[in-house]
């Protein structure tokens, strides 16, 4: 929907001034618009602040991490004056509850009430304040939707109840420099067609609104088109005087996408297959919903509801862990606890991703991780104990801008995943970061043995954006599934991010063909995604979501389902288990097929091509659309770039997908090395993944380093550490002592390596120091592999420390 910028009519000239600062223009004959001040509340328990940008010098801010008075909330009251009853377009001048284009600040999601009547939150979605145009500072123009006035006097009470997740902290932000109301002519008009979601079987009923309370019947014609745009209902409905919406049931239809259109208004809405899909944790459907940044509070139960009848049985959520803890040891995870057991309570497992450190933990050569690895750990632990069924540590950060290296991501997520396993007896699951694509990055990851530490494998794939045409699913899980296999990596492999890049306008929606194109992706990349081997797969996003000209929902911008969501409903009702089984023999050229055994005695193949090619002599069971409507028997039936699927008995089903913790790491592993160097020797950055070699450390001919040499176990441990031979002309020398307390113990290993031997108390850190050197024969911006490994007394080996250096 277009942001509103209809011109609003009034009938007269009746202009009346509210309260003091409330002031009515007219622009034209019978054109009125009201302008109500922020810092002109009537009563309110908000303070009012100064700014020279304010329109009027002055501004309503709220900004404070104190809880709201319980009875109500923080809020302002203002009376308005309006000359005649009506619908009314409502504006403001106020901080986004999303980040826009133009900044990063964000605010509470305000609730309004009018007239003193029960307060509605101003729930919109994310695209919708995204495309707000700025006005100063951090405020923007927002269109806060319409409100029915009754004319003479009226109040309007804006409250907040709910903090918002800001960098660093959550607080309850309200900012208001000015409000307009301009009223609308030929109002109440419809606003508003939706039908609950159902399944089929179940009664479809359509709901029809008006914006305002109508004061003669007000009579609608309907029509209902399917995802094809082929007409298969109209209808009659009217709304009776003084009311403001009726209901209608309308006609058995199959399951599928379907619009339906009345006065200039369209509505969507799905009609689910009636066999459900496999749910929780035993699911291979996940979907990412950022819920914190997408998802107003009041939706937040409805969406769960809705992905859960979607099929999807997996959630990736995350929240800010500087929000989380915005000081060491100072947790605040209450709203995020709230949407995980809303999240739970719907039937939904949850992947839960941390994210980059507050500000406090790290240092400049540290970003975007913590310095000391022990805050990861008790964070890790913390978010653990609140029972996600699992937790990905970091996301992304190949990609990333910052000159961190993989070699510190090892580290921090081999003490991340020990918090996790420390955190229960049975510890939720332990999923390595979502990595943007293969490289020396996540080789380097690799090198360090992280993967003992975890219990899934997890990795992102998106088409290139570039390529003309719908798009392809992308080579990223052959890529990620031969590396794992280098690595002997026994370990289930996710898919944690999987979406199209689809452009869309501003103010609109995708436009049909791009619907389509969206809902044949979701079936297609999923299937191609288990049929490569993924045990998970996770579509982004299921809430509406526009970012930089894109747009990856699965529901449009006011909350309901587009065509892909429908697609996705009929792929997880019929894959059920969704167990590949393989491809699909004996099909004519220019056909894909897929089979999947559904655990239920049923053989499904899924099946396109990129043309149209008849399937009647393959078809021996019953076939289904990409929407799950079943095709009538004894028609021809047509393999195209919809997906089908064709579903016949099988043998007995077989067991439920199931991902679980690996055995409870060793006292060695417990021991987690870090190599450290100084700002002045970061690495050259990632530049987003794209940087050329070399990608190590920068050292001159002399550098000295520390190797942190952490013990997340409960007994003090004897830890006896070396660097292994570097070669090329360099050498590497530890020095005599350590960085933090205690003294230590040197000698010559029998290979003849120099080894420190230090004790480390349960909990502890300490630093050795070591003196990297380079020979004048070293070349410049070479990459070679500096590596240090450390044994227990017993004779166990603690997993090495591997870091790229180079000359610089």
């Amino acid at each position: 929907m277009e942001f509103n910028r209809r011109t609003a009519m009034a009938a007269g000239l009746g202009a009346v001034v509210a309260a003091s600062g409330a002031t009515v223009s007219a622009a034209a004959p019978t054109t009125v618009t009201v302008t109500v001040q922020g810092e002109a509340a009537v009563r309110t328990n908000i303070a009012v602040r100064r700014d020279r940008r304010a329109s009027g010098g002055r501004y309503l801010g709220l900004w404070t991490v104190e809880k709201p008075p319980a009875r109500t909330g923080w809020y302002a009251t203002y009376t308005v004056h309006v000359p005649r009853a009506g619908v009314y377009a409502l504006t403001a001048v106020a901080t986004a509850p999303v980040e826009t284009p133009h900044t990063e600040a964000v605010a509470s999601y305000p609730h309004l009430s009018v007239n003193d009547g029960p307060f509605t939150e101003i729930a919109r979605s994310q695209p919708h304040w995204y495309e707000s145009p700025p006005a100063w500072g951090d405020l923007s123009v927002l269109d806060l939707g319409v409100v029915e006035l009754r004319g003479g006097t009226d109040t309007l009470t804006f409250r907040v109840t709910e903090p918002a997740v800001l960098d660093d902290t959550t607080a309850y932000v309200l900012t208001l420099d000015r409000f307009t109301l301009r009223r609308l002519e030929g109002h109440p008009a419809l606003r508003e067609l939706s039908v609950p979601r159902h399944r089929a079987g179940e009664p479809a009923r359509l709901h029809l609104a008006l914006d305002g309370h109508t004061t003669r019947p007000y009579r609608v014609r309907y029509t209902v088109s399917d995802h094809h745009g082929r007409q298969v209902t109209t209808g009659r409905a009217t709304i009776p005087a003084g009311d403001a919406g009726t209901t209608v049931t309308l006609p058995d239809l199959p399951p599928g996408h379907y619009l339906v259109r009345a006065d200039g208004v369209t509505g969507r809405f799905a009609r689910l297959p009636a066999r459900p899909a496999v749910t929780g944790p035993t699911s291979r459907f996940g979907v990412n919903v950022w819920a914190s940044s997408l998802v107003p509070p009041s939706r937040l139960a409805d969406f769960a509801a809705a992905l859960r009848d979607m099929g999807a049985g997996w959630v990736r959520d995350g929240q800010s862990w500087p929000a989380a803890e915005p000081a060491p040891g100072v947790y605040d995870t209450a709203q995020h606890d709230r949407r995980t057991r809303t999240l739970r309570a719907h039937g939904l497992a949850v992947l839960d991703v941390l994210s980059p450190a507050p500000e406090w933990a790290m240092t400049d050569s540290s970003m975007p991780l913590p310095a000391d690895l022990r805050h990861a750990y008790r964070y890790a632990r913390r978010l653990a104990a609140a029972g996600p069924e699992a937790l990905q540590l970091s996301n992304e950060p190949d990609v990333d801008t910052t000159r961190s290296t993989g070699d510190a991501h090892a580290a921090f997520v081999k003490a991340a995943a020990l918090g996790i396993k420390d955190a229960a007896p049975e510890p939720c699951l332990v999923v390595l970061p979502g990595i943007a694509q293969t490289g020396p990055f996540q080789d380097l990851m690799l090198a360090n043995d992280v993967v003992r530490y975890a219990d899934v494998w997890a990795f992102h794939g998106y088409p290139d954006p570039t390529e003309p045409g719908e798009p392809s699913f992308p080579g990223a899980a052959d890529e990620q599934h031969e590396l794992a296999r280098r690595h002997q990596a026994d370990v289930p492999l996710w898919m944690t991010e999987c979406g199209a890049f689809q452009k869309a306008r501003p103010g609109e929606d995708l436009t049909p063909g791009q619907e389509i194109a969206q809902a044949r992706y979701v079936v297609r990349s999923t299937v191609e995604g288990l049929a490569a081997g993924n045990d998970r797969q996770f579509w982004f996003a299921g809430p509406p979501l526009h970012d930089d000209g894109v747009y990856f929902g699965l529901l449009d911008r006011d909350f309901r389902p587009l065509p892909a969501y429908s697609a996705f409903a009929a792929l997880t009702s019929l894959l059920g288990a969704a167990h590949f089984t393989g491809p699909a023999p004996r099909l004519p050229d220019g056909v894909r097929g897929f089979d999947f055994d559904s655990g239920r005695g049923e053989r499904v193949t899924v099946v396109w091509a990129q043309r149209p090619v008849r399937l009647d002599r393959y078809v021996t069971g019953t076939a289904y659309d990409m929407m799950g409507r079943r095709l009538p028997t004894g028609r021809p039936v047509t393999a195209s770039r919809d997906p089908l699927y064709i579903v016949t008995p099988a043998d007995p089903p077989r067991p439920s997908a199931t991902t679980r913790p690996r055995a409870r790491l060793s006292p060695a592993e417990h021991i987690v090395l870090a190599q450290r160097f100084s700002a002045r020797d970061a690495a050259p950055g990632k530049d987003d993944g794209d940087a050329p070699p070399p990608h190590g450390y920068r050292l001159g001919r002399r550098t000295r380093m520390t190797v942190d040499v952490y013990n997340f176990g409960d007994t003090a441990r004897q830890v006896t550490v070396a660097a292994q031979p570097v070669g090329g002309g360099w050498t590497v020398r530890a020095e005599q002592g350590r960085a933090e307390q205690g003294r230590a113990e040197q000698g010559r290993e029998a290979q003849g390596r120099e080894a420190t031997r230090i004790r480390v108390p349960a909990g502890g850190r300490i630093g050795v120091n070591f003196t990297v050197r380079a020979q004048s024969s070293v070349p410049r911006r070479i990459d070679r592999r500096l590596a240090f490994g450390a044994t227990l007394d017993d004779h166990s080996e603690v997993p090495a420390s591997v870091a790229l250096i180079h000359l610089k």
